[in-house]
């Protein structure tokens, strides 16, 4: 039994520390939050379980200030992870936390869920990018409930859905809730708990479509001639043209394949990683010779067959979409644009442009690869003129 109370595994996560040469300053701040977590388990030879340290690490209100303490919310959930990895095998995983590792019930009644959520996803066929959404605020809830004391969905009801919420929107953004509460809700659905899923409308989550943005004529031309300019690297290039000229995701950017590029017919057919959807765009000439270039002068000897890796080694896929945010904001910087942004303001630009030139709304969805042809119609209040032709004259006699 002492192997798994607090004070030993804490004390497992202090020598591992040592070991692996972390400062003392860094160490010193471990120590505060373990005296924190003794003080919330009630001493160092209580039991240390996973449901506890998931407890404790939700414990992120200051005494003092009463609101959420993004300081207890990092050094409180991380103690909590190295402890939990000590319990899972005995040894203490400093490895690099990643998000897939954040929540994980263990309680049966709740584990089980997380467990037959997942292999339903696994065989959704939905993209990646939706089913690790779906998992992460899937695990959040049922960790939550968890904490709270909650053994089973049997036990849920919509207050328990209104206080994890609740507590959410204590630290995120109001665009974060939008999307925390279309995540949450299918899960919710494949359960048949409708009443958990009506219990999300009751939280005051509005959704909301804000005006797409886009690039004024002059901003558009010089991106335009930044691209071709040759002290712009070739790779940011053709991943700025992909996005402004194609209208491609950033998902899609990096998913690129070398074999998805058709010279003969200078196109582009790839499936869309977050419909599944089949998508083919035509390529202009100044993608195709930029595209051209860095393959076959400026593109690492690499087994990758991503169309576009990373400069340094390893030479493998880009990683995220912070890549394609950086490469596009590094063209506009060098094309003396004051903004920076990323395939999503050049996708509205592209869309807005299609609508500038009287091209159907279908065809417009097409090329932007929407599953939903409806999704299109937020870029036409981008689309001045058009709006300007749905305002109905003042009737005579009416006032100003």
């Amino acid at each position: 039994m002492g192997e798994t109370t607090v004070g030993h595994v804490a004390g497992e996560v202090v020598r591992a520390l040592y070991g692996a040469g972390y400062m003392e300053s860094t160490i010193g701040q471990y120590r505060k939050s373990i005296r924190a977590l003794e003080r919330y388990a009630g001493g160092p030879d209580a039991v240390y379980t996973r449901g506890l340290g998931a407890g404790f690490a939700a414990s992120t209100f200051s005494e003092r200030t009463g609101g959420f303490s993004r300081q207890r919310w990092f050094d409180y959930g991380r103690l909590a992870r190295l402890c939990d990895s000590y319990l899972r095998s005995g040894s203490v995983d400093l490895g690099k936390w990643r998000r897939s590792r954040l929540a994980e019930p263990v309680v049966p009644g709740l584990a089980v869920v997380m467990e037959r959520w997942e292999a339903y996803l696994a065989g959704s066929g939905l993209a990646s990018a939706t089913v690790g959404h779906y998992r992460r605020m899937a695990g959040l809830f049922l960790t939550w409930l968890e904490s709270h004391g909650v053994v089973s969905l049997d036990g849920s009801d919509g207050s328990h859905v209104l206080g994890f919420l609740a507590g959410l929107r204590s630290r995120w953004s109001e665009s974060s809730m939008r999307h925390a509460a279309s995540d949450l809700r299918p899960l919710f659905r494949w359960l048949g708990r409708d009443d958990l899923a009506d219990a999300i409308g009751l939280a005051g989550i509005r959704r909301t479509h804000a005006i797409a943005g886009t690039l004024p004529d002059d901003e558009h031309r010089r991106l335009l001639e930044a691209c071709a300019s040759r002290s712009v690297p070739s790779r940011d290039a053709a991943i700025t043209l992909l996005s402004l000229t194609c209208g491609l995701r950033a998902c899609d950017v990096i998913g690129l394949r070398i074999a998805d590029v058709d010279w003969d017919s200078m196109s582009i057919g790839l499936v869309q990683r977050k419909t599944g959807n089949p998508l083919t765009v035509p390529m202009t000439g100044p993608l195709a010779a930029r595209l051209a270039s860095w393959l076959l002068d400026e593109r690492p000897a690499t087994d990758d067959d991503r169309v576009f890796v990373r400069y340094k080694a390893p030479h493998v896929a880009l990683r995220g979409h912070s890549s394609v945010y950086e490469a596009i904001s590094r063209v506009m910087r060098h094309a003396g644009l004051g903004r920076r942004g990323g395939s999503r303001l050049l996708r509205r630009n592209a869309a807005t442009r299609m609508l500038e030139a009287a091209t159907p709304l279908p065809t417009i969805s097409a090329v932007l690869g929407h599953a939903d042809p409806d999704s299109t119609r937020v870029y036409m209040a981008t689309h001045r003129g058009g709006m300007l032709a749905c305002v109905l004259p003042v009737p005579e006699g009416g006032s100003s």
